[in-house]
């Protein structure tokens, strides 16, 4: 025993050596704890084992569901999407068709402009001509542009034949004159042009 704990008074002596008790008690298990501790067979691991080979199988099965299911919702909206685009884009087309015949009476009407020195009537050729330019405009803003067509090769995905005729000017399948124009919006005809073509 060393010096300093011979000074130590006999109380604390004893609190210390309870203390150490204490925690050697705690530290040891106890036969409770004994108890519950069971020895594992080599056939009750192996069947813990195919309890969990079988439990992994069947969470990778469902991961694997999981995602293919993920997959198909993706692809279902993005058919979606395209669908309704194409049903945005036919709608517009439908309603572009409809005012085609304005335009191309607007056209008309510039094309038969009056020559005269009369200020009123040149005043309402004016306020047509800029009815038509806006209405251009509106179309443009729209993404409609007009398929050109003279002077090009006939092509039946873009022109429609009128008439089929003979011309020294103009190489065979050439486009002759413009009937009546057509138009497109991005790659998707709305009306094709009439055309006269060369044979």
């Amino acid at each position: 025993m060393s010096k300093k704990q011979q000074d130590k008074p006999l109380e604390e002596k004893q609190q210390d050596e309870v203390n150490a008790s204490a925690a050697a008690e705690a530290d040891a298990p106890s036969a409770e704890e004994d108890a519950l501790v069971e020895v594992i067979t080599q056939e009750e691991l192996d069947a813990l084992k195919d309890d969990l080979a079988s439990a992994e199988a069947k969470a990778a099965e469902y991961l694997d569901g999981w995602q293919r299911a993920q997959a198909e919702f993706i692809n279902y909206k993005k058919r979606q999407e395209r669908d309704l685009q194409a049903r945005h884009d036919a709608i517009k087309a439908d309603i572009v068709l409809g005012l085609l015949p304005v335009l191309d009476d607007l056209e008309l009407a510039l094309a038969n402009r009056p020559e005269t020195d009369d200020e009123n009537v040149q005043k309402w050729a004016d306020g047509v001509e800029m009815i038509y330019r806006k209405f251009v405009k509106v179309l443009e803003a729209q993404g409609v542009e007009r398929i050109e067509a003279e002077g090009a090769m006939f092509d039946p995905n873009i022109h429609e034949a009128m008439s089929q005729e003979e011309s020294e000017a103009h190489e065979s399948g050439q486009v002759i004159a413009v009937m009546r124009q057509g138009y497109r919006i991005g790659e998707r005809v709305i009306r094709p042009a009439l055309v006269r073509v060369a044979a």
